[in-house]
């Protein structure tokens, strides 16, 4: 899929209309450079590349947020926005050079709920379903993971994270087994393991809340042995009541009451298993709501800035962190709760089952009472149900025990049978790597004069890709490798029938050489590939000549917005 067209508009006209061809793209910024300092640099340029994100899922608060601190907005830019209902249109299109090829029409403006406008070719869609869409129709792919922003991430370089990692285009907490999933599907291989494994690792973290629960109450081995003393004891007491001769009559309400004693322990057994699950859901719940409730953000904060003192090229903001870690504590209580409803129900059904049959032994045991119970029968009958209410606990501990057992068992058995099976892939794995390379060291050679390749590396967790350089650990060299990369990505693809597209954006084009963007200019005008790059008149170079690429135009008295 290439860029055809991105356009600005609300109900009363267009506010500016974008037009992309094959090859590389050029906003211009005509603010001179020494006029920088008092204009601000604020004409738009990088929006252009905000604008389109937004129309391919992103949330589009950093169109007026500032991207350091997030708190503060570009009000009139956000005003503008919203209370013009402004709609951002962008096209895309399987072949500019054929008419009649697909297009996907996407449509999305800034307001919320009953005014919102998230359109697919004319038809709206909510969050999660709309990134879904755009998954199936550009990559033709259903799975989970990874997914639809993640595998755009690299063709999207404007954020500080992405322009400083070539293939590390996640956020900075984004777990390996993730990171394998996008790797792979990049290199032609479609799994569903990153999702698997973290649905896995939740039910793995449940089981084991209820067994940590169970052995602060007891052992298994206690538990053995207090039902083999509790079967002990039933035996006794049976053969005590077997020995008591009584009328017929009375025989036959009492083998009725000891049937509807049985269904209550029964459905007692029932309802503390259910109730056991409950809690122990709860407490897990209330610890991982503790853990958000406890984060000292000031401290963290310290901590940040400490650690952003020995590592100033930090991949995202305090604020990114902070808020991608609650993100993720929000999600596992919403996975770890999603059973409590059905639970809760279940409990208030067999509870009105238990009364049910309650009211049966009342009525009974009343009639029982009036024929002339004998008393140490009753006692006798007293002592076992007790016995039978034991027994029942304790069974449900053991049962609860076993099964949580079993299942980490099984879970466990999953994740190396998942693990075993993305084993199977590696040969096709360093095939693809290998065919990838054949692009990947001639378009770096050709650009900056050094060979850059891709490797693999398994870990205990996942597969990790790593970039190397051909004869040595290379020059440093990581805007052009990352160009290189990209570049050479979409060749790949091309040569490999891999869905994918053919765009890329890149911001701060403008510090690499200028002999650098005059050959990326050759290298993409001769691929299926366009280079959109934002960049400020006064540093393209001399033998670039800039109308031949210009898209648009912007200065101060020419903004994008208008505004």
């Amino acid at each position: 899929m290439f860029l055809k067209n991105l356009k600005i508009e609300n109900e009363a006209k267009v506010v500016r209309e974008v037009l992309f061809h094959k090859g590389l793209n050029l906003i211009i910024d005509e603010t001179p450079t020494d006029a920088l300092q008092q204009s601000g640099n604020n004409v738009g340029k990088t929006t252009v590349l905000k604008l389109i994100d937004f129309c391919l899922g992103g949330d589009g608060k950093n169109i007026y947020n500032d991207s350091e601190f997030k708190e503060k907005s570009n009000v009139d830019v956000e005003n503008f926005l919203k209370d013009n209902n402004i709609i951002i249109t962008l096209i895309l299109k399987d072949d500019l050079t054929k008419q009649d090829s697909a297009e996907i029409i996407i449509r999305r403006n800034f307001l919320k709920r009953s005014e919102k406008i998230q359109e697919i070719n004319n038809e709206s869609y909510n969050d999660k379903d709309f990134l879904e869409k755009l998954k199936s129709l550009v990559f033709h792919s259903s799975s989970d993971k990874p997914t639809f922003r993640q595998i755009i991430a690299k063709n999207i370089r404007y954020e500080k994270s992405r322009l400083d990692n070539t293939i590390k285009v996640l956020h900075i907490t984004t777990k390996a087994e993730e990171y394998e999933a996008l790797y792979l599907f990049w290199l032609g291989i479609d799994t569903n393991t990153a999702n698997k494994k973290q649905k896995l690792q939740y039910q793995k973290s449940t089981e084991e809340a209820i067994l940590k629960k169970l052995r602060k109450e007891t052992s298994h081995s206690q538990i053995i042995q207090a039902l083999s003393v509790i079967n002990r004891d039933i035996q006794e007491l049976n053969l005590l009541k077997d020995n008591f001769s009584v009328n017929d009559d009375y025989q036959e309400d009492l083998n009725r009451l000891n049937i509807i004693k049985a269904e209550i322990n029964k459905l007692s057994t029932e309802l503390a298993r259910l109730a056991l699950r409950r809690d122990i859901i709860l407490e897990a719940k209330d610890e991982i709501e503790k853990e958000y409730a406890n984060i000292n953000t000031k401290q963290l904060e310290e901590l940040y800035k400490a650690a952003n003192a020995f590592i100033p090229k930090m991949q995202a903001t305090f604020e990114e962190m902070l808020e991608f870690h609650n993100k993720m504590l929000q999600e596992k209580v919403k996975f770890i709760s999603s059973e409590i409803p059905k639970l809760e129900q279940d409990i208030v059904n067999t509870n009105q089952l238990i009364q049910v049959n309650v009211n049966s032994e009342r009525s009974i045991s009343q009639k029982l009472i009036k024929l002339g119970a004998i008393e140490e029968l009753e006692n006798i009958i007293q002592s076992l149900n007790k016995k039978y209410e034991q027994k029942g606990r304790y069974e449900e501990q053991l049962r609860q025990w076993n099964e949580s057992t079993e299942k980490l068992e099984e879970i466990e058995k999953s994740l190396i049978n998942i693990n075993n099976g993305i084993a199977s892939f590696e040969i096709d794995l360093e095939k693809s790597i290998i065919e990838f390379n054949k692009f990947f060291s001639k378009v770096s050679e050709k650009l900056y004069g050094e060979q850059f390749i891709l490797s693999q590396n398994k870990t205990e967790r996942a597969y990790e890709l790593k970039i190397g350089s051909v004869g040595g650990l290379g020059t440093g060299k990581k805007k052009g490798q990352i160009a290189a990369f990209d570049i050479a990505y979409i060749q790949f693809c091309d040569e490999n029938d891999i869905p994918c597209v053919h765009f890329i954006l890149h911001d701060q084009i403008e510090n690499i050489h200028d002999n650098q963007l005059t050959l990326i200019a050759d290298v993409v005008s001769k691929s299926n590939i366009q280079f959109i790059v934002p960049v400020l008149r006064d540093k393209l170079p001399p033998d670039l000549n800039p109308e031949d690429y210009k898209i648009l135009s912007l200065s101060q008295n020419n903004k994008l917005f208008g505004i």
